[in-house]
């Protein structure tokens, strides 16, 4: 069998071109295709990052990105549920909505973000990463306020599929950013934070929502959900802007570091093994992601895990008000969903990098998303089923961490961002069924979509345990058989190789 260090110098993936000559002088792998850090770590190789630097920088990463990173994500998830709010807003009444008409509202919206999603990933490999989130999170603003607008069914479609399609590369470019700024195991604690700041939208929203549904209808200038869309839109728009300006295209071109710390931060993730990515499609890649067992676990984990988020982010306030709370009483009692949301992730969060065994962490999740459906869906107490609703706000950790291992897990740029994308088509796929679980007929218990959550949770539990089985096995050969790349070949953890080709890469459990 062909060796690793066999593997990298056969025509089919070349990736080390170095003449002896050019070993002999030390200089460093150096190919139009390579890392985009590649050129700082020229410099940077040799440096040490003491204890003190590395906080310091990892404090400097949290202040500036992943507050950002959370900030925005907390406003595109009160984008998201403006649909939740509105229903139970006058919406429904408004644009003569009957039968499964709202439940197609929730699946055009995935269904444009799933069509798009393969088109933004590929902008974000081959243009500046935040340059191009920027001007998404820009336009997608802007076609938020342009919601307020139709009069029809058939508009409102319209502008929430483009809606989908604007929305659909943040969380890549997201998974993108964390994997550039921070150590793989940092990087689950990190997309938990920004991940449950959805819990903060959902507070926000709510209460934005509140406010407007109980003004006066005549001291509004239209009505209430009309105004919520322009609302959060021009927020969306502002934020845009900011993030535009603030975010750097890569750390060793932030505006908020020195000179040596642009050096220092290429080293401190150095041991990622993957480097800051590459603009260069690679073709071999994209095959190897395909050959890659886990893509396919990752697909069909996150179709399994989204057709409830989909079902109960169109239909939560609706689900409220089956409890026996009015409508705007619905919106307020939807904060405490954000709350647990918000809570709940980050400490497991926390508990899963303590621990750095992120798929316990999603087993255990799982497991709790399993109890939460059973408590919608089987008994009569209305508190029981507001217990179970409440955590369904828990059920986005099994993504995080999912997320998480695909930033973790995936070297390759190429092979990153195509596993990504085909991860959020799953995604997409999940939350486009998830409304049509919620029947018109069984209006207002809907207890087939509720069943519907707890058997995707279950297979969710087991794809999980598949994950980190192969995942285990996988590191135990590689232990076993202790290869090593050459050592002359330098500067290797920003040479764009992927986790085949790497034999000195360990999956993280």
């Amino acid at each position: 069998m062909e060796s690793y260090s066999e593997k990298l110098t056969t025509p089919k993936t070349t990736v080390v071109d170095l003449s002896v000559a050019e070993l002999e002088e030390g200089k460093i792998f150096n190919k139009k295709d390579a890392d985009l850090g590649m050129e700082v770590a020229k410099q940077s190789l040799g440096l040490e990052v003491d204890a003190e630097t590395n906080k310091r920088l990892l404090r400097k990463a949290d202040l500036y990105i992943c507050t950002m990173m959370s900030v925005v994500y907390a406003v595109q998830y009160m984008d998201k549920q403006t649909n939740s709010y509105a229903s139970v807003m006058g919406m429904r009444s408004d644009l003569h909505m009957h039968g499964n008409q709202y439940s197609w509202v929730g699946t055009c919206f995935y269904l444009g973000y799933m069509i798009f999603e393969i088109p933004s990933s590929l902008a974000l490999q081959r243009f500046p990463i935040a340059k191009t989130s920027g001007l998404f999170i820009i336009l997608w603003g802007f076609v938020l306020c342009m919601t307020s607008i139709p009069k029809t069914y058939a508009g409102f479609i319209a502008t929430r599929t483009v809606l989908g399609v604007l929305e659909s590369a943040v969380t890549p470019a997201f998974m993108l950013l964390t994997s550039q700024w921070y150590k793989r195991e940092e990087q689950l604690l990190r997309t938990s934070i920004w991940s449950a700041s959805a819990g903060l939208g959902a507070i926000l929203g709510a209460l934005i929502a509140y406010g407007l549904a109980d003004r006066d209808s005549s001291t509004l200038p239209m009505s209430s959900w009309r105004l919520l869309y322009i609302i959060l839109g021009v927020i969306t728009i502002a934020l845009g802007i900011v993030f535009l300006i603030h975010v750097p295209d890569a750390p060793s071109s932030a505006w908020f570091l020195n000179d040596q710390d642009k050096l220092l931060v290429v080293e401190r993730i150095r041991s990622n093994k993957q480097g800051f990515g590459s603009r260069h499609f690679k073709i071999y890649q994209l095959k190897e992601v395909f050959r890659d067992i886990r893509t396919y676990l990752y697909f069909f984990l996150m179709v399994a895990a989204e057709i409830p988020n989909g079902g109960i982010g169109s239909f939560g306030s609706i689900m409220l008000t089956d409890l026996g709370y009015s409508s705007k009483e619905a919106l307020l009692m939807g904060t405490p969903f954000g709350a647990v949301e918000f809570g709940g992730i980050v400490l497991v969060g926390y508990i899963a990098q303590r621990t750095q065994r992120r798929m316990f962490v999603a087993m255990f999740s799982y497991c709790l998303n399993i109890l939460s459906g059973c408590l919608l869906a089987f008994p009569t107490s209305h508190k029981a089923q507001l217990a179970g609703y409440y955590l369904q706000g828990m059920a986005v950790i099994g993504w995080i961490c999912f997320i998480s291992c695909v930033t973790s897990n995936s070297a390759g740029h190429t092979k990153k961002v195509v596993t990504s994308a085909i991860c959020m088509i799953g995604y997409c796929v999940g939350n486009l069924i998830g409304p049509q679980t919620f029947v018109s007929k069984e209006e207002p218990h809907y207890r087939s979509a509720k069943i519907a959550i707890v058997v995707c949770f279950v297979v969710c539990l087991f794809l999980t345990i598949a994950v980190y089985l192969i995942n285990l096995r996988a590191n135990r050969l590689r232990d076993e058989k202790d290869e090593k790349l050459d050592p002359s070949f330098i500067n290797s953890e920003f040479a764009d190789l992927t986790d085949f080709e790497n034999p000195e890469f360990r999956y993280a459990i």
